[in-house]
């Protein structure tokens, strides 16, 4: 009996030291983040080496297409559109796939970035854009392959991919200029409707200057294109805080007005429970 006890934990001890065994990956994974003007790039990729083999036209065939790595997909992903070669590239996730040759790669980005590897079938309306990327020579021997992002300007930046005696860059252009023109826009055209509503409705719940409140909620009500059952809520609140009776029942009626029009049944009895407790109702 106590043989059995001792080969059933000799074999549960050798099951839970293989369980918890842990070794170097192959092709270790990699994540690279990097701001280029306003816009956050994220590249995913795993990295295999030489070890000893001829890559270009051995491991990696010429003219064939390659998943650029090993593993998973090869990802890059944009914070913000940009575009590669002529098409625009909308804000999300890419894979990348290649397909080198001796003096150009046919470089891909495709919108399904979930395979394993290649496509099972490749779809040619996922092809998001497709580049020719030239071919550089290396004067040192790259072992492992790495990706990169290079030649970063405000405005545009190469992904770089480098291994044995072979560089290729492929441009990305990046809409900062045309960012930052916005926000600039934004920022001296003034303060927006929200921004009024926000800092009015602070002010009240916080217990501040409720005559500066009165003022904020007046200004995005004025602002605001559609008028808003919420907004004029919180006006008839803010009024009623500042002793102005008056002010927010006309706030109160217009906001149950409104809320009527929209179906919004929540609005509707809060707005008929507040002009009750002014005796307006």
């Amino acid at each position: 009996m106590k043989k059995l006890l001792l080969l059933v934990c000799a074999v549960t001890l050798g099951f839970t030291a293989q369980a918890q065994m842990q070794t170097p990956a192959p092709s270790p994974f990699q994540k690279l983040e990097q701001k280029v003007g306003l816009t956050d790039v994220t590249l995913e990729y795993s990295r295999p080496s030489m070890k000893g083999r001829t890559i270009y036209g051995g491991l990696v065939p010429y003219d064939k297409l390659w998943r650029t790595g090993a593993n998973a997909n090869t990802k890059i992903t944009f914070s913000n559109a940009v575009q590669v070669g002529t098409k625009i590239l909308e804000a999300g996730t890419y894979a990348v796939f290649t397909k080198p040759g001796t003096q150009n790669w046919e470089v891909y980005f495709y919108s399904d970035a979930s395979n394993w590897g290649t496509p099972e079938e490749w779809d040619e309306s996922k092809v998001a854009s497709k580049v020719m990327a030239k071919v550089y020579a290396v004067p040192v021997e790259v072992q492992t392959f790495t990706m990169s992002i290079d030649n970063i300007t405000n405005n545009s930046a190469d992904l770089g991919m480098t291994w044995e005696n072979t560089y290729v860059g492929v441009p990305i252009q990046f809409f900062t200029d045309k960012q930052v023109s916005a926000s600039i826009d934004k920022v001296m055209a003034g303060p927006s409707s929200n921004d009024y509503y926000s800092a009015a409705v602070y002010y009240m719940e916080a217990g501040k200057d409720i005559n500066k409140a009165k003022m904020w909620i007046d200004k995005a009500i004025e602002l605001r294109e559609q008028p808003a059952f919420w907004y004029h809520r919180q006006q008839s609140l803010i009024y009623a805080k500042s002793g102005d009776k008056e002010g927010a029942v006309k706030a109160a009626r217009k906001s149950l007005e409104l809320a009527e029009k929209a179906g919004n049944s929540d609005y509707v009895a809060l707005n008929k429970k507040s002009l009750k407790e002014w005796g307006a109702m």
